[in-house]
């Protein structure tokens, strides 16, 4: 058919590397495809088309890694089901798929986890096999072995292998067996909070309390007292139902400090097994990995052979079949501990990707269709090095990163940049709910070493445009140019021994504070000469003066610390009456600012001083621009000097009393109320607790004082910054 020989031809370009293929024929005008979705772009090796494959599979998953799983069966020619809740009918990994399914309404229990209604759409589909994806059904013992018995391929390890390692307490024993590095704990389950106590007393605090079915840094928090003990007990115990549907609990000691390492294995059902080497993911908060790189720059050659053998002994052990992660705790002395084995597709693969030229998914495809890996481990590279920063719908502000809701009015990413990778399943118009992970896309950077993976990661942070909802880039940007960073000198401990305090925002030295300054008084002046300026106009000329040739005076005030701000007169000018040369004097100092400045490009180019300078103007009205620089959003205000007078006379906002009232941190779905009007509570105590995107916080009394009043129940859904319950 005219469908198999154009899809032959773009078969072939791919091959070649071509960017575009141009169709024409005698009858119709010429069409340009692009192929940037249509060929293997997960790995350097060609697919072998001539292989026997599945013909049809479903994705039971949705967002990026939905769209991630297309793409390479798209490029294999294997055609693709997706399936979605009533609110994602529109997402990205719908409109990718070949077919899709509605599974229900928008929470996650009555759509993504419903296993009778994902195997009905199997069956009303046709699909031979289904990729899980992580999170949701991936690691369900029961839901690979209900697919097990109709016939259909699960494209991931067998349910018995799923069962051993996603039992944390069964899997420590099996990883003891085959001589896996062990860290000491309680070997069986936590039946109540007075045994976590008791256990933990036993093991010595600091412990981990954690879901033996938990993955992600859900149902997994820190103790380092008997209170802690409990409330972690008890809020991972109800996270872990919610998540998982099982709220086994297990107790560790937990290791102060370490490093977090793993390492990729791969396995096929032929008894190989392969370590695709290791992913450094130490940069955490609330145990979930904020940035990854791959390798490590602890793990030396000799450290990394031990580690990937044993991992691979651990995959034979449990006759593992498919791709999977041995994580591991690393201490100082490069002493390394078994943690856990994630039986699924990880989040952050790509980056291992990236090193090895492996298709992952293509090769979990071939594995459960029955093939033999077609390499051997000395056919496994280390090319480079890898970054992956995962951008989320959060405010960084907040604990480092609280969920944020909305609608991206404008999106853009940064493919332009050499050596970068976007994968994620959201475009311009895409909501982000309260009812799914707040992920907006996994950003990976890709160079010959560390050094140049890093600069591209800060340059693609810099490029990449997100509006509509709170991201989290201001951080992920300032920890790419933090120097312990840069040295490689990261523990899970780093965020809270960087950012003591929390995050604040980039700090700027003085010569970033006098740029950012000169290019806001520049794009101002800029502005302001647009608006004063006639076109096609032929009449009083002998009147006009050329704005571009005018001086502009301001006063620019910047935030320096809470309620205090900075000013500084900047005056600007345009040189030789050109719009794209401005020469901005403060301080007595002068900055060259030159480049395109138009107002309406999401992205501005441009130099100060000769450096180059990438910005966003993310704000702009009278008096005051909003600019990024270096992630951060800085507000300046740039006042013509006539006006600063006037602006002492207008009163402040009158500041809340935040100890007298407990506010939503985000918006969310109450799940318990602790209180009700005229109780006692003693600071500190917890009132509420509230869930979103799969994550429950607890909420706590700033002050001793009696309930006054309580606005919420629980099942209820709030809005950030909602009023929970007040105190006398």
């Amino acid at each position: 058919s005219l469908r198999m020989r154009v899809l032959a031809c773009v078969r072939f370009a791919a091959h070649k590397g071509f960017g575009q293929v141009r169709l024409a024929s005698a009858s119709s005008q010429k069409k340009y495809v692009d192929l940037r979705e249509d060929r293997a772009i997960y790995t350097t090796d060609p697919i072998n088309y001539d292989e026997p494959k599945f013909d049809k599979i479903l994705i039971a998953n949705r967002g990026e890694i939905a769209c991630r799983v297309i793409k390479t069966a798209r490029a294999m020619g294997i055609k693709t089901v997706a399936v979605h809740s009533d609110v994602d009918s529109n997402s990205l990994h719908v409109k990718l798929a070949d077919e899709a399914v509605c599974v229900g309404p928008a929470p996650t229990k009555e759509s993504y986890l419903r296993v009778d209604k994902i195997l009905q759409a199997v069956k009303d589909t046709g699909a031979q096999a289904v990729h899980p994806g992580y999170g949701f059904l991936s690691e369900n013992t029961h839901f690979a072995a209900d697919l097990e018995k109709i016939g259909v391929k699960f494209v991931g390890p067998n349910s018995k292998a799923i069962l051993d390692m996603g039992d944390k307490i069964n899997s420590k024993k099996i990883a003891a067996a085959a001589k896996v590095n062990m860290i000491p704990g309680y070997d069986g389950e936590i039946a109540d909070e007075d045994m976590c106590v008791k256990v933990a007393n036993e093991i010595g605090y600091p412990v981990m309390i954690k879901a033996s079915a938990g993955g992600g840094g859900k149902g997994m928090r820190i103790a380092w007292n008997d209170k802690e003990a409990r409330e972690g007990y008890n809020l991972s115990k109800r996270e872990a139902a919610s998540s998982f549907g099982d709220d086994r609990m297990l107790v560790e000691k937990f290791i102060d400090n370490p490093r977090h390492i793993e390492m990729q294995v791969l396995c096929d059902k032929h008894g190989n097994a392969l370590w695709l080497n290791e992913r450094e993911c130490s940069i955490q908060r609330r145990n979930q990995k904020v940035i990854e790189e791959a390798p490590s720059s602890f793990v030396t050659p000799e450290m990394r052979r031990a580690m990937g053998e044993q991992s691979t002994q651990l995959a034979r052990a449990v006759g593992y079949d498919s791709a999977g992660t041995v994580e591991f705790l690393v201490d100082g002395k490069r002493n390394f501990y078994f943690l856990e084995m994630n039986t699924r597709l990880q989040v952050e693969h790509p980056i291992t990707e990236s090193i090895t030229g492996i298709d992952i998914v293509q090769q979990m495809l071939r594995v459960s269709y029955g093939h033999k890996l077609n390499f051997s481990q000395k056919d496994v590279p280390l090319q480079g090095w890898a970054f992956e920063s995962r951008v989320y719908a959060e405010d960084p502000y907040k604990g480092f990163g609280l969920p944020s809701v909305g609608r991206l009015s404008r999106y853009v990413e940064p493919n332009h940049i050499e050596g970068v990778r976007c994968d994620s399943g959201i475009r311009e118009g895409s909501e982000i709910s309260i009812y799914y992970d707040p992920l907006i896309c996994k950003l990976v950077t890709h160079g010959k070493d560390r050094a140049t993976a890093l600069a591209r990661m800060r340059d693609a942070l810099d490029g990449y445009v997100i509006r509509g909802v709170t991201h989290n880039i201001p951080l992920l940007r300032d920890i790419c140019q933090e120097k312990r960073f840069n040295e490689g000198r990261i523990t899970t401990k780093y965020l809270p021994e960087v950012y003591p305090e929390g995050f604040q925002g980039a700090v700027l030295t003085q010569e970033e504070e006098e740029t950012v300054l000169s290019m806001a008084a520049a794009l101002n002046a800029r502005k302001i000469a647009r608006s004063k300026q006639f076109k096609n106009q032929s009449r009083q000329q002998s009147t006009y003066v050329d704005p571009y040739k005018m001086t502009f005076k301001f006063v620019t005030e910047i935030p320096v610390e809470e309620g205090e701000v900075k000013k500084v007169p900047v005056q600007v000018s345009f040189e030789n009456g050109n719009d794209k040369e401005a020469r901005a004097t403060i301080n007595g100092k002068s900055v060259a600012i030159s480049g395109d400045m138009n107002l309406a490009q999401p992205i501005i180019d441009l130099k100060a001083n000769g450096k180059v300078v990438t910005t966003q103007i993310v704000g702009k009205k009278a008096g005051e621009i909003t600019v990024v620089y270096k992630g951060t959003n800085f507000k300046v205000k740039v006042l013509p000097e006539h006006a600063v007078d006037y602006v002492k006379h207008m009163k402040p906002k009158a500041k809340v009393d935040l100890s007298s009232v407990v506010l939503s941190p985000m918006p969310g779905a109450i799940k318990q109320v602790s209180v009700k009007v005229g109780d006692m509570v003693a600071e500190g105590q917890q009132l509420i607790v509230i869930e979103a995107m799969k994550m429950q916080n607890g909420l706590h009394a700033g002050k001793t004082g009696k309930v006054k009043t309580v606005t919420v129940k629980e099942g209820q859904t709030v809005d950030e910054g909602e009023v929970l319950v007040e105190l006398e």
